[in-house]
């Protein structure tokens, strides 16, 4: 059985899908971008400030199914402009051990929703 997860202190989703999905002990996260749930607002700023948004956001989604960024075993970057590739990384490394860390790919896309700079969907296991 598939359980839906969601909180207020991540974003609401702005199409048909849930913030994630947990099946047995694992848990599908869907990809976040820099809006603020308080406000409902993107954040306005740096890729960084993005990506730190995302990062909070995806650790409210975690948070929601009693999980950590320690669960984490595989995430998905997307980026707008492969430029920003070490920049959005620095921020995403706060969030890690390198010894540890999930499996990982980075993508550029041509576009993400709402037009933002970066997008992370992550995979987690209990």
């Amino acid at each position: 059985m598939k359980k839906i997860i969601k909180t207020d202190k991540a974003p609401a989703p702005i199409g048909p899908y849930n913030q994630a999905v947990l099946v047995r002990d694992t848990l599908y996260m869907s990809g976040q971008i820099a809006i603020d749930p308080t406000t409902g607002k993107l954040v306005e700023g740096t890729v960084q400030d993005e990506a730190k948004q995302v990062m909070k956001n995806l650790a409210a989604v975690l948070n929601a199914a009693d999980m950590t960024f320690d669960n984490v075993v595989k995430t998905t970057i997307f980026l707008k402009d492969m430029n920003d590739f070490t920049k959005v990384n620095a921020v995403y490394g706060n969030y890690f051990d390198e010894a540890t860390a999930p499996a990982r790919e980075t993508v550029a896309v041509r576009d993400l929703p709402k037009f933002v700079s970066v997008e992370i969907a992550m995979i987690a296991h209990a």
